[in-house]
């Protein structure tokens, strides 16, 4: 591999692990470029989603037995939600439609939930221009000018069960996503003719809910399964030298992206003050490891192996007193991890050290120091519900990068910021109630990095590890979500 090509194949290692934005506290997401991405995996019923999602010191009755499926003993009904979910993009970089269908259910000891989602996504523009000759030829299947859109569909079950009258209850949940489209995937081929994506996601979940007196603890371990297969075309010349003419052909490469999740975590929350504050932690633990990385078109080199250990530490403080509720988070998120390439046969360095078939040619490592801060109002009557709310997360790693074979070291530092206020209002019916949630993200974009060459374009869905090659920039975008929900008890 020449040095030019030596620079771009340095340009990125990509990592993603397909992760339900509200299962993002136990499965923590990793992220190198300031992409904007859209609300997915917002499939889930939640009671705070317009509070900012605080969650660490306040309960969420809908959302969390799909969490920590032990914590289905706060149910205190049965009920029928309906929850149409529609997010964009702007300048163009994708959309999406979800209509998720789910079912909490509570008996005398027993509890458990079931949830449906089918979903429409629509790929972002990639930008990608072909220009041809006026007389080549063209050989094989039109050129598509678009991505065509997918359908995902997700399913969600859990059950568990108190323990006799000790306040101790126990939960296991499974959770399935067939996913023929990541939204963001697109930009990572920016150069493809088409591109179609097919996989998986499979989620097992084992809980344990302590509810004594207000005081509450938890457990949860987590085992999550990702794969998915990338089969793109590009657009090749080959020129033809008896009739003098380029002749225009298709090339097809396929991608496998696989990552392997096992995570657990640890919460408290109790009352400090009879006046109605409380106090609450928790801390996760995830090992990630990479058998597959995709073999993206900016790099053209094989992705080998790596491996992430990501820890959060947080801290919650809320207060319910009367019709108002206030609470807030703060989470510090150290992540730390590896990824590489492995030689494919024995290759001489510059020096003319000889590295091995199996050795390491090149080594990624990044540290983070993220934080989160989640701070959201509420005010209840009788027949009304208004919540307020603002989620902001603080990206910031270092990235050290070692090339064997140029024998070459650097490190970079980047850091960025993401802001997502939200807004949201309930109606109580006797019959049932209707609500609204609106949020939009802000200091996210399509970045790149400043270098000559090809297209620097990444996207994040969940896990992105990017070991970019020179300093980010980035392109304004904004994600706009609005999310209907309709709850109906079961009496």
């Amino acid at each position: 591999m020449n040095a030019p090509l030596r620079c771009q194949a340095l340009l990125c290692t990509v990592l993603i692990a397909a992760v339900p934005a509200p299962l993002a506290g136990q499965l923590i997401s990793l992220k190198t470029v300031p992409v904007a991405t859209g609300d997915q995996f917002l499939t889930l019923p939640s009671e705070r989603l317009g509070m900012g999602g605080v969650a660490i010191a306040l309960d969420d009755a809908l959302l969390d037995p799909f969490v920590n499926p032990a914590k289905g003993s706060l149910i205190e009904e049965s009920v029928l939600l309906a929850a149409p979910t529609f997010y964009g993009i702007s300048n163009q970089n994708g959309a999406g439609r979800t209509l998720p269908l789910s079912v909490l259910f509570r008996s005398d000891k027993g509890f458990g939930g079931v949830s449906f989602a089918l979903q429409q996504i629509e790929g972002g523009d990639r930008g990608g221009v072909f220009f041809f000759p006026f007389d080549a030829v063209w050989v094989g299947p039109p050129a598509r000018l678009s991505e065509l859109s997918a359908t995902n569909v997700y399913a969600n079950g859990v059950i568990g069960r108190e323990i006799g009258d000790t306040g101790l209850s126990l939960g296991a949940g499974v959770s399935w996503a067939g996913l023929d489209a990541l939204d963001g995937v697109e930009h990572l081929y920016s150069l493809a003719d088409g591109i179609d994506q097919s996989g998986h996601v499979v989620d097992y979940r084992l809980g344990l809910f302590s509810n004594r007196e207000g005081r509450h603890f938890e457990a949860v371990i987590i085992h999550n399964r990702f794969s998915m297969t990338h089969d793109v075309t590009y657009i090749d010349w080959v020129w033809d030298d008896t009739d003098m003419v380029p002749i225009l052909t298709t090339r097809l490469e396929i991608n496998e992206d696989k990552t392997r999740t096992t995570g657990f975590q640890l919460g408290f929350a109790r009352p400090i003050t009879e006046s109605g504050w409380r106090i609450g932690g928790k801390w996760t633990v995830n090992r990630k490891s990479h058998p597959k990385i995709p073999n993206y078109e900016i790099m053209n080199i094989p992705r080998d192996p790596g491996i992430s250990w990501a820890y959060d530490f947080g801290v919650g403080i809320a207060k319910s007193s009367g019709p108002a509720t206030f609470g807030i988070d703060l989470v510090f998120e150290p992540i730390w991890s590896d990824t590489w390439v492995d030689a494919e046969a024995d290759t001489m360095s510059v020096d003319g050290t000889v590295i091995l078939k199996g050795e390491r040619t090149i080594e990624n490592e990044f540290f983070f120091t993220n934080v989160q801060m989640r701070l959201g109002l509420a005010h209840e009557t009788e027949r009304l519900r208004f919540q307020l709310g603002v989620e902001v997360r603080s990206y910031n790693y270092t990235f050290e990068q070692r090339d064997n074979i140029a024998n070459t070291f650097r490190d970079q530092d980047e850091s960025w910021m993401e802001w997502t206020p939200s807004l949201g209002a309930k109606v109580k019916f006797p019959e049932f109630e209707l609500g609204y949630v609106t949020r939009m993200t802000t200091g996210s974009g399509r970045p790149g990095v400043q270098w000559t060459g090809a297209r620097a374009d990444a996207a994040l869905s969940a896990d992105f590890i990017v070991a970019p090659s020179g300093p980010l920039t980035l392109q304004d975008a904004r994600v706009l979500t609005h999310r209907v929900t309709v709850s109906i008890p079961i009496r």
